[in-house]
Formats: C-alpha cells, sequence, structure tokens
C-alpha cells in the first residue's frame, strides 16, 4: 500500500508540478505518509481527480458553445403526469430503491452531529420523515421500495446509532460511505493532513469530495450489484433535507414504461428559477449533448449572464432517477467525466485550501437519453436555514405520512419569502424566539433582525418588517396581528 502511494505521488504530483529537488523530496515524503493508510479506493479515486485538475487550465466550457437545450430535452411536468397509472403500481415501485445524500452535517445550523437528524415538524427529523414517506408507499401498495443513505465519514456513526429505532419500520434501510479525500494547501498543492487521525490537528483535514462521488462509492460497496440481484433498475437520489423530494409514481411509470431500446438512463427534475435561485446550476445543450452548467464552471465576465432569470430559467433541483444498469456500464468502463469542482476554504487557523468535488448531476452527459422534467416548485422545499425551518413548521404546510404539501387554506400558491437575521441563525436559539409558530397563512414577505421574540398565537399577514436596533429589544405580544407592518425601535412587554 505503501508502494501504491509512493507511485501515486511520483506518477502524478511530481511530474506535474515543477518544483526543486528538494521541494519534490519533501513533497513526496508529505504524500506518502498521508496517503499509506488510505483505502485502496479512496486513493485511487483521489488520484484520478488530483491529476485532472493539475491538467485542467481555465474554465471548464467553453462558452461561446453553450446553447438551450432541445425543447423536447425538458418536458413540463404536467405531460408526464397526464397519463394515467397502470394498475400494477406496485411492480413499478418494486423496481425502484431511494437514496438519500445524507453526508452533511447540521452545523450550519448551530447543531452537531448529522443535518437529518434536527426536528423539522412534530417532533420528526429528516430521517423520520423519509423513513415514514417510503414505509407508506410499501404500505399502500404491498410493494418493497428500501432506503439508501449515502453517508460520510462525518455522519455515519450516529446515523447507524440512530437506525436501529425503525427496526420494526416496513422499509429496509440500506448504508454505504462516499469517500474521504485529503485538504490541499492552496499554495504549496500539499496535504493539509499529517496522518490519517480526525482529530487534534487533522481535525479539519479531510473532507468528502461532493455528491459526484455516489457512482464510486456505491458501486465499491456492493450496494449497486445487491440492487440490481434484487430487479431494482432504478434509483430516485436526493438530498436529505429537501422535503419536497418524494417519490413521485408519474415520473416512475413514465421510466419503467418505455421500450428497452429507447428507455431513459438519466432524469434530472428542474424547476423555474426565481431570484433566490440565481446560483443553482442549469441544463444546457453544449457538443450535441444535454449537460449541467454550475456557476462554478462559468467563466467571470458571463457570470451575471448566467445568474439571468430570462436567458437560464430553470435549475436542477438534485432530485435524480437513474438507472442502476447504466451505472454499472459506465462504471466499468470508466465513462463518467464529471467535472470538478474546486471548492476554496478557509479553515478555522486561517489556512487557505482547496476541496475538489464532483456534482452527481455533472453526470448526466454519460447516459442515453437523459430527460430533464419541470416539475412544480414544490418539489423543491430544501432547509438549508432557520427561515427555510420556519416555513416548514408553520401552518403553511400539513404534514401527512411523512410528507408536507402546502395547506389548502392557502389562497395562493407561492411560499412567503422569508429572512429571520443572524440572531435565530441557530435552531436552539431560534426555538427560544417563538413560543409558538405563528399563523403565516396569508404572509407574502417577513424580514426579521436583531434582538426579536414572538409570544403565543401572533398570526402574520401581508408584509411584516420587524428590526430591534443594536440594544433594543422587541417582543411581539400573545396573539397579536401584524398586517402590512413595520416594527422597529423598543417593544418589551414585562410580567408583573
Amino acid at each position: 500500500r505503501r508502494l501504491r502511494c509512493l507511485s501515486f505521488h511520483f506518477s502524478v504530483y511530481s511530474s506535474e508540478l515543477q518544483t526543486s529537488e528538494r521541494g519534490e523530496a519533501e513533497s513526496a515524503g508529505r504524500w506518502m505518509r498521508v496517503l499509506a493508510p488510505c483505502e485502496k479506493r479512496d486513493l485511487k479515486g483521489f488520484k484520478q481527480l488530483f491529476h485532472r485538475f493539475l491538467q485542467v487550465k481555465g474554465p471548464s466550457v467553453d462558452w461561446a458553445k453553450i446553447n438551450r437545450p432541445p425543447e423536447d430535452s425538458i418536458q413540463p411536468y404536467e405531460r408526464i403526469r397526464s397519463r394515467a397509472l397502470p394498475e400494477g403500481v406496485a411492480s413499478s415501485l418494486n423496481k425502484l430503491a431511494v437514496v438519500k445524500l445524507n453526508g452533511g452535517l447540521g452545523t450550519s445550523m448551530g447543531c452537531k452531529g448529522p443535518k437529518s437528524l434536527i426536528s423539522v415538524r412534530s417532533e420528526n427529523t429528516f430521517l423520520d420523515l423519509t423513513v415514514q414517506q417510503i414505509e407508506h408507499l410499501n404500505k399502500t401498495y404491498n410493494a418493497d421500495v428500501p432506503l439508501v443513505l449515502m453517508n460520510s465519514f462525518n455522519t455515519d456513526e450516529d446515523t447507524k446509532k440512530i437506525l436501529q429505532k425503525y427496526t420494526h419500520h416496513r422499509v429496509k434501510i440500506y448504508t454505504f460511505n462516499q469517500s474521504r479525500y485529503p485538504r490541499i494547501n492552496k499554495e504549496s498543492l500539499l496535504p493539509v493532513a499529517t496522518s490519517m487521525g480526525l482529530t487534534g490537528e487533522n481535525s479539519e483535514a479531510w473532507y468528502p469530495p461532493g455528491h459526484g462521488d455516489i457512482y464510486a462509492s456505491f458501486h465499491n460497496s456492493g450496494l449497486l450489484e445487491q440492487l440490481l440481484a434484487q430487479g431494482k433498475e432504478y434509483i430516485f437520489v436526493s438530498n436529505i433535507d429537501n422535503l419536497g423530494a418524494t417519490v413521485d409514481l408519474h415520473i416512475l411509470n413514465h421510466l419503467v414504461s418505455q421500450p428497452a431500446e429507447t428507455r431513459c438512463e438519466f432524469v434530472m427534475e428542474v424547476t423555474d428559477k426565481t431570484r433566490a435561485d440565481v446560483k443553482g446550476g442549469t441544463l444546457i445543450e453544449y457538443e450535441g449533448k444535454l449537460r449541467l452548467l454550475e456557476i462554478a464552471q462559468v467563466p467571470k465576465a458571463h457570470v451575471d449572464e448566467f445568474k439571468s432569470v430570462t436567458k437560464f430559467k430553470i435549475f436542477n433541483t438534485n432530485n435524480l432517477w437513474i438507472s442502476l444498469p447504466a451505472i454499472k456500464r459506465l462504471h466499468k468502463q470508466n465513462a463518467m467525466d464529471l467535472e470538478i469542482i474546486v471548492n476554496p476554504k478557509t479553515l478555522n487557523g486561517g489556512l487557505n485550501v482547496i476541496q475538489l468535488e464532483t456534482a452527481v448531476g455533472a453526470a448526466i452527459k454519460s447516459f442515453d437519453n437523459a430527460l430533464g422534467i419541470n416539475v412544480p416548485r414544490s418539489r423543491f422545499l430544501p432547509v438549508k436555514t432557520s427561515s427555510d425551518l420556519l416555513l416548514v413548521m408553520s401552518n403553511l404546510y400539513r404534514l401527512e405520512a411523512g410528507s408536507l404539501t402546502m395547506s389548502e387554506k392557502r389562497e395562493f400558491p407561492t411560499t412567503p419569502h422569508v429572512k429571520l437575521g443572524s440572531s435565530f441563525t441557530k435552531v436552539q436559539d431560534f426555538l427560544r424566539r417563538f413560543e409558538s409558530i405563528p399563523d403565516m397563512l396569508e404572509l407574502d414577505h417577513l424580514t426579521v433582525s436583531g434582538d426579536v421574540t414572538f409570544g403565543k398565537q401572533v398570526a402574520l399577514k401581508g408584509t411584516v418588517i420587524i428590526i430591534a436596533n443594536h440594544g433594543d429589544r422587541i417582543d411581539i405580544p400573545a396573539g397579536a396581528m401584524l398586517e402590512n407592518k413595520i416594527v422597529s425601535g423598543n417593544l418589551r412587554i414585562l410580567d408583573h
């Protein structure tokens, strides 16, 4: 294994970088010490990714070659939904497995451990809701749809502990781990890690390399072959924090009802872009193929054009339907060419590093008969911030069998724009500031900034802006109804 790592260094790193002899020897030693204990498969994946990174110069796309996708390559969901479902829905479901991307931590929301274990609605976590959804499908249609979790080294241990609570649910649950790669010093291009350890000086030295790693890690885990042996033909992949990403029977029926020779191997769900989504990846036609274009690939001179809502009207929800036999074929042929995303980070000590990542949707260009489906916005309901959390906890949505749907009492289908200030960032602070979640059925826009708390049974309607300046505090009293109001200054109700 040490020989393999040393071979890796000299064949990839030393040959690509023009360093001094002393620097080259030092580089070789560092790479060998860090990567010697690596898993063979992780090492191979990182070697390929790093090699390509050193070779690629400039943007990965030629802007002049970018075209809008052909009309028939992105179909409206209404057309898919208009086809009646066959009576044998269970036979279609039995060809499906659900894969949730579960590698992320809850640190951005002030929580420790996997993000999937944060409570989001009625004491249910993301994982609870996912299990409930699939169990409901299996019971309703007498089907056998398994749940597969792609964990990272950050989430695997805690996730496996919690899975014991689902032992008696009608859902088979499998897990596999995505790879673990070393962060790289931006200046020297040497690994930050001094060993394989995850504590002390190495606590920030490693990272999971993005969800594009799913193809190799899924194959290497043996789960791909296992699911194929069970008769599974497709996986439905989505982020576990997207509460709108539920199994859609119409999309599944569209996939499995096609003739084998023209069967779609990859479906990407897209939805109409708003000004809040300008950084989201979009579908383009590039050199005759449907392709995902991410903002990181766009030349700086064209970033504003990429963000345009008029030119690029849709964005990727990261809800993907992918053929299992096709994944096996492409992996065997080593034919998945995923664009590298260079993600710059600054560690706690101030060191600038880069991590090399890939995106699962970038593989769309490698699959036959790939298709985009323009789905309703309701299928994209991510919870990334406390502002998102307020929406999904409110009476805007009703919860049924693990799925959230917009309340019928809401007169218009659009979601309010909510922006909570930094005092609400951490989940524990967010919960402390609401005695109960306000009535938001008639809300259009909410902005809250500063030291603000809400009493019980508050109603918010229209546009509401609440700003407590530095040193001030605003307590919205219980039972208050704010409609098209701006509240600022100081407002505090004291008990006596």
